[in-house]
């Protein structure tokens, strides 16, 4: 009985698990719907200003570049690793934190390397090993283009003031539900466009296409700040209701095999005990 005692107890314990976890899943589910519109709308804008941007970018002259395209001998260089507060997303934050280390390591070995993390998970595992410059945690819990704003307005100053001669981003690009790639982009300085005598732009600029231009760059830069935290934002909850599928249906086997292995011993108790009573009634009449 203390075979049945011990699978009754494990049967509910397996069975509080899936609920939380099929929870879990239909919680992320809801905040996924939400978080998925949300970077499916704002993509046409973000690549279309970009594209805007390059193709004036590239019929300007070389020295009429902004401040945030310096190109200088690269001894600082920080990494903004975007993870997520909580867990229970699968390698949504673990391939954050490898990502990050191994591209440090393999380009910028010999170089001053920080990080500043957003998300708890990426902060909790790289401060152990790497100098951390400051750690963003409250960006989620109102994640809007002017919070992000504000993180890339630090950022551009940091570079423009010299603390760090180039800025790389670290995130997961939301693909579907099931998949989330680790994208790595280069955020300052810009990357140069090689100025293209054949590009023909069919516009009149309103001002000049310089000061179109420099007005254009922070805002870009912004945008892709927001564009990757939003990114980020939506593989995490594609990947934890991934994740919270999976341990439900592991859940729901384990508990389908437990039940069945109760069964089993119940009915082997029962036939022991049945054949008790049966030897004992065949030595009475003996």
């Amino acid at each position: 009985m203390a075979n049945l005692k011990e699978l009754r107890s494990r049967i509910t314990s397996v069975s509080s698990t899936m609920q939380i976890t099929s929870a879990m899943k239909m919680v992320s589910a809801a905040k996924l719907s939400k978080a998925q519109d949300a970077i499916t709308a704002m993509r046409p804008y973000a690549e279309k200003l970009s594209e805007l941007l390059q193709s004036l970018s590239a019929t300007l002259d070389s020295d009429k570049t902004s401040k945030y395209s310096e190109q200088r001998e690269v001894n600082n260089v920080l990494f903004v690793s975007i993870s997520s507060n909580r867990g229970l997303a699968g390698a949504f934050n673990s391939n954050i934190v490898k990502a990050s280390k191994y591209i440090a390591q393999r380009d910028y070995a010999d170089k001053n390397v920080e990080f500043l993390t957003i998300g708890k998970k990426a902060n909790d595992i790289l401060k152990k090993t790497h100098k951390i410059f400051r750690n963003e945690t409250g960006i989620y819990d109102d994640l809007s283009f002017d919070n992000a704003a504000a993180i890339a307005e630090e950022l551009m100053q940091l570079f423009v003031e010299g603390k760090y001669d180039k800025i790389v981003i670290v995130y997961n690009q939301f693909k579907n539900a099931a998949t989330q790639e680790v994208k790595t982009e280069q955020f300052l300085p810009i990357v140069p466009v090689e100025k293209d005598d054949n590009v023909v732009l069919d516009y009149i600029f309103e001002p000049s296409k310089e000061e179109i231009v420099l007005n254009l760059i922070p805002k870009s830069l912004k945008m892709q700040v927001y564009k990757a935290l939003r990114d980020s934002f939506a593989s995490e909850h594609g990947a934890r209701m991934t994740a919270m599928h999976k341990a439900t249906d592991n859940a729901t086997e384990l508990r389908d095999s437990l039940k069945l292995s109760y069964n089993k011993a119940r009915q082997a108790s029962i036939t022991n005990e049945i054949l008790e009573i049966v030897g004992g009634a065949e030595a009475l009449n003996n």
